[in-house]
């Protein structure tokens, strides 16, 4: 047998060996033999996870009993489900995962579509009788799925309401941990967990390992989909469920609940329902794509259009959609600044893309040289201040920080874009798609799509404690890519974007003192800005509608003399002393994936505890 060939990333996740070293070596030993398991006997990385971190024991079970009994209140979970001609064995499992959750304070409340088949009145009777928690109402007509849940709810009486499919499956802590989380945020009307499915063989598979409330991807997408709690009085005050947007129903629900809440969105992020999806278990959605996301879309414009905005849906590919913001009466002014030093070709790309290969109509650009020598650099810009283009002198060793704050100091721009010199621009909408944004108060930077040459990512969002400090996401992967659950092909709230490309209000960067010139010299200012501004309050936004070519500080060049090996090991020093904690939890990054690698993978050890060992 050949031995399977494990990855240099399979290893890196091995612990320290400065560490105390049996117990260690004993963990890497069967963390090894785990790899192993997944290349020869083909064991998902999936699987793996689960039977690690996914897996309830009986003292788990009991100690979850003794925090249930400690609660200062048990509040009562109505689970509804909407039935219409569901198979007998999936009905039993669906019922059955409600029976079987370790949380008893809940109620099951069942509206029977008017199913033809006798068994599904014959299963129903049968659970009704076994427990008084079971409330079962059937309806005369066809109604489809809004009108059945809405009969569903009409049963219900708990203060919060589950929404279960009729063949999917709840994990057995799924109510108990609802439960803990209405207990932490009593305020909130929404709660949403993470989730995976069932395939033909009941092996669970393909997990959505969610960010926490992003309201930008959930204009793209209804991510929160399964599990999704709301307070009664939230569904009530909205008045359910609506006719005519059937296959998108929940997300309809959803938009018009956030948009009458003023509690948090509240993510638990365990995955605590399985979707089953295969063959023969279509849902409406899926058997309806495109009814579905007409729906979806009606329900997203009359969103907008209750904020008091008109906007366009275009399609994403798999029935996503991109929501495009309207033009503002008047384009802001974009002061555009761009460090460089010498690389006068490198320069003139970037440059030209901005007069030529730009359709905004305001811009001012600003070059913040910083001591460029070469006769032909000296020369271009002699020719391009000509043109309007201002040069702004930035003499001294190279300060990324200190040479873009001088350089915003003397701008005009409502809105600042700064811009590395070796980016090259591909359609000519990119500034607009980034522009449309700032009509939302709230969004306070905006960062692109930025691809390598050759077409792989080199940007698409940066995550924090990744490799340390921060990281980009899915770098080097194509750049034609969709992502995991559409995360690639769609715009969204993200913590930090590179400066290589980023566009900020010009209030909001004044009011934070800029760019740190003194601590954060070359490198993690950009992350250190993201961080500041979120922390004011302001939303940062990733699309990949505005895509460019960066080619990687190439005026500048690699860190990797032992001064600037020396000055990064003090910046990133400086980033854990202030940020600390907040660098391991990246709100928009699921603490159930690895920050070891780029690509989106389960961790080895989520950076989650379980509230009943607390």
């Amino acid at each position: 047998m050949r031995v399977a060939r494990l990855s240099r990333a399979a290893f890196e996740e091995l612990p320290s060996w400065s560490k105390p070293p049996i117990r260690y070596v004993a963990r890497a030993l069967l963390r090894f033999l785990r790899l192993v398991a997944v290349r020869i006997f083909g064991i998902s990385n999936y699987s793996r996870w689960i039977w690690s971190f996914d897996r309830l024991s009986n003292r788990d079970r009991d100690r979850i009993r003794t925090r249930i009994g400690q609660f200062g209140s048990r509040p009562l979970i109505s689970v509804v489900i909407p039935v219409f001609e569901t198979p007998e064995r999936l009905l039993r499992e669906a019922i059955e995962s409600v029976f079987n959750q370790i949380y008893p304070h809940w109620e099951l409340c069942i509206a029977d579509d008017a199913s033809r088949s006798p068994h599904v009145r014959t299963i129903l009777d049968t659970y009704v009788r076994a427990d008084s928690r079971v409330k079962c109402t059937y309806r005369e007509t066809n109604g489809h799925i809004s009108a059945a849940s809405n009969s569903a709810l009409a049963l219900a009486k708990g203060e919060y309401i589950a929404l279960l499919d009729h063949d999917d499956v709840l994990s057995e802590h799924a109510l108990y941990m609802v439960a803990e989380a209405i207990l932490q945020n009593k305020d909130a009307d929404i709660f949403y967990s993470d989730e995976d499915k069932l395939d033909a063989r009941g092996k669970r598979v393909d997990p959505y390992f969610k960010p926490d409330w992003n309201p930008e991807l959930f204009c793209g997408q209804n991510y929160l989909n399964h599990l999704t709690v709301y307070k009664r009085a939230a569904i009530e005050r909205v008045g359910g469920f609506r006719a005519g947007y059937e296959g998108s129903q929940d997300y309809d629900l959803a938009l018009r609940v956030i948009a009458s809440t003023k509690g948090p969105i509240v993510h638990i992020p365990y995955v605590l329902y399985h979707w089953r999806i295969y063959d023969g278990a279509a849902t409406m959605s899926s058997d309806n794509l495109g009814q579905a996301t007409a729906a979806a879309r009606r329900a997203l414009v009359e969103h907008f259009a209750g904020l008091g905005k008109s906007v366009e849906i275009e399609d994403v590919i798999g029935g996503f959609h991109h929501v495009v913001r309207p033009d503002p009466v008047r384009w802001p002014r974009i002061s555009v600044v761009v460090p460089t030093r010498d690389f006068p070709d490198v320069l003139q790309a970037a440059i030209d893309g901005l007069l030529t290969k730009t359709d905004y109509p305001d811009l001012e650009i600003i070059i913040a040289d910083n001591d460029s020598s070469e006769p032909r650099t000296l020369k271009y810009f002699q020719e391009i201040e000509k043109r309007g283009i201002r040069i702004v002198k930035c003499p001294g060793a190279f300060n990324y920080s200190d040479i873009n704050n001088k350089a915003i100091a003397q701008s005009s721009g409502e809105l600042v874009l700064m811009l590395n010199n070796d980016v090259s621009m591909i359609a000519p909408g990119w500034l607009k798609e980034m522009a449309r944004y700032f009509g939302d108060p709230t969004i306070g930077i905006v960062g692109a799509k930025l691809l390598y040459p050759d077409g792989t990512l080199q940007h698409a969002g940066v995550v924090l404690g990744m490799g340390g400090v921060a990281g980009h996401r899915y770098l080097g992967f194509p750049g034609s890519a969709n992502g995991d659950f559409g995360r690639l092909a769609l715009p969204q709230d993200i913590s930090c974007v590179t400066a290589a490309c980023l566009l900020i209000r010009r209030a909001v960067f004044d009011q934070l003192g800029g760019l740190d010139r003194d601590n954060l010299a070359v490198a993690f200012n950009d992350v250190d800005l993201c961080l500041r501004v979120r922390e004011s309050g302001y939303r940062i936004i990733w699309t990949p509608y505005a895509v460019l070519y960066h080619h990687e500080s190439k005026s500048r060049g690699l860190d990797l003399t032992p001064e600037k090996q020396s000055r990064f090991q003090r910046e990133v020093h400086f980033m854990h002393a202030k940020w600390g904690e907040k660098l391991l939890s990246d709100p928009f990054f699921n603490p159930n994936l690895s920050l070891q690698t780029t690509m989106p993978r389960a961790a080895y050890r989520p950076r989650l505890r379980k509230p009943w060992l607390t």
